[in-house]
């Protein structure tokens, strides 16, 4: 079979360029605080149309292009306390590993065309290939370097959408996947110009159908626990001036007391409600112990804890008179937040900044989750909630309900804590579980399985909810087979492209070894 042509690109750069800056910006709007989720859809496609028949280096520019334009907007609550250094640094990052994998997807749309004329190959293989490569890039965004973050995934913009059910089946890789899916094949349809032919649109309408009539997975009711958790609002944020030691400490007692005398199975702080180690201080741990004492239950807190040399972001589950009975250490610190990588490197780029981390906390290894008098309760402590292994891990192990401590003192009046919430919600609809996200200072919610709100505070005040929150049982597909569908989808979509590449290389190899019909007197590769 000859060699069909290359195809040549189906937008000029300048256009390429400017419809992927577009696509960017309107993907931004999908994401709280305005949630237009539906503009995620007109997002991608304007993405994709740009990088149709691109070359190398045309190809990177259109996908920096659309890459610095959604991170630098979606990423500037980053420079709300800290300054430009930081939110220029982490969106430039972004934005260099987006444009890197915009080849692949570039080479996709040069290649397929070439071996797989067919106008089933146009319509079904080629946009799958082109969804696995997108997803392949939102993988290794949200894991590299040192460990990634996986916070722009399009796949939760769908939070408030038709469509937020089906991660309870395939996560939120499986969500972005068949979201490209739809738009790629959608454009095919439309450069084939096959409109009179019905079945050329099956695809997509396949796709559409898919996303909209496959209900969540059920899960299994499995009785109830009555959740005591309190927002105190205190100065839990790197720049908050405090005037006494333990202060944030004393913000959550204080807001604690009017659920004194109220029954309740457990009570619930956020991350850095307790600003002194209380398994090394007597005095930070009598205090645990009385109140535990008061309220008749067992607390779920947070502190920074020291052990062997070594710092910790822990959740510890106390009991008055025996102290933390179980302990779970942030899986995930986030670099250059809570740690620093590689210090002695980066700190002469920025040595303000990096010298205000003066901790340097240690990744966890225990599992997320405690056994609660014989119920599950899966953890995540502030950003681990976007890293799929945690809230996984906790589900396997048992969890009949999600508790998320999380502390976003220096994100206040912006969207991050809006975006962060919009992943506690996709988690609960992910695993079928009920979810209770509480902050230091908002925003604080409890959260049924299908990621309605059971009960919530108001951001920047002081308050506590008694709530009755629904525990689950059953494990959803997202949960059991979701680190297949990354790898299938990941490095299937490589592989894939991977010899669709060779398939190319050996039809050229062919095309230009046939020899010439007699009597032109010259041949194929002249």
């Amino acid at each position: 079979m000859p060699l069909a042509d290359a195809p040549k690109p189906l937008l000029p750069l300048w256009a390429g360029v400017l419809t992927s800056v577009a696509g960017g910006l309107l993907l931004t709007t999908a994401f709280p605080a305005l949630g237009w989720w539906p503009m995620a859809f007109p997002a991608v496609v304007l993405a994709l149309v740009g990088l149709i028949g691109r070359r190398l280096w045309s190809s990177v520019l259109v996908g920096f292009a659309f890459g610095a334009s959604f991170f630098f907007v979606n990423l500037y609550f980053t420079a709300r306390y800290l300054g430009p250094v930081p939110w220029v640094a982490l969106s430039m990052l972004e934005a260099l590993l987006t444009a890197a994998g915009a080849v692949p997807i570039a080479l996709a749309y040069r290649w397929v065309p070439r071996i797989l004329r067919s106008t089933a190959a146009r319509l079904i293989v080629l946009p799958m290939l082109v969804a696995g490569l997108w997803t392949m890039r939102e993988q290794v965004i949200g894991s590299w370097p040192y460990g990634g973050f996986p916070w722009g995934r399009i796949g939760v913009t769908q939070v408030s959408s038709p469509l937020a059910h089906i991660v309870s089946w395939v996560g939120m890789s499986g969500l972005t996947f068949l979201m490209v899916l739809f738009c790629a094949a959608a454009i095919e349809y439309v450069r084939l110009g096959r409109f009179r032919a019905p079945l050329t649109v099956v695809p997509a309408v396949a796709v559409a159908v898919l996303l909209l009539v496959v209900p969540q997975f059920p899960t299994t009711v499995s009785g109830s626990l009555r959740v005591g958790a309190v927002q105190g609002n205190g100065p839990a944020g790197y720049f908050d001036v405090r005037t006494t030691q333990n202060e944030v400490l004393a913000a959550q007692l204080e807001a604690t007391e009017p659920l004194i005398g109220q029954p309740m199975d457990v009570l619930l702080w956020p991350e850095g409600g307790v600003d002194s180690d209380p398994t090394t201080s007597a005095t930070t741990a009598v205090v645990l112990n009385d109140l535990s004492s008061r309220v008749g239950a067992p607390l779920i807190v947070s502190a920074v804890t020291g052990r062997d040399g070594l710092y910790y972001n822990s959740s510890l589950l106390w009991e008055s008179g025996a102290g933390a009975v179980q302990t779970y250490d942030k899986r995930h610190p986030v670099p250059f937040g809570e740690y620093v990588p590689d210090r002695a490197f980066w700190e002469p780029f920025a040595p303000d900044l990096i010298g205000l981390i003066g901790r340097e906390y240690t990744p966890g290894t225990a599992a997320p989750f405690f056994d609660l008098n014989g119920v599950g309760v899966g953890l995540a402590i502030c950003f681990d909630v976007i890293y799929d292994d945690v809230i996984w891990d906790g589900a396997q192990d048992g969890a009949e309900i999600y508790m998320f401590q999380t502390n976003n003192a220096d994100f206040r009046g912006t969207d991050e804590n809006l975006q962060q919430l919009a992943f506690a919600r996709m988690r609960a609809i992910e695993t079928g579980r009920s979810v209770v996200n509480l902050s230091t200072v908002g925003t604080s919610q409890v959260i049924a399985a299908d990621g309605s709100t059971i009960d919530g505070l108001p951001a920047d005040v002081a308050g506590q909810m008694l709530t009755d929150v629904p525990l689950r049982t059953g494990l959803t597909p997202a949960v059991m087979i979701g680190p297949a569908v990354k790898i299938v989808l990941g490095w299937g979509s490589i592989l894939a492209l991977s010899a669709v590449g060779i398939g190319v290389a050996i039809t050229r190899r062919r095309h230009a070894e046939t020899p010439a019909p007699e009597g032109t007197g010259v041949s194929k590769n002249a």
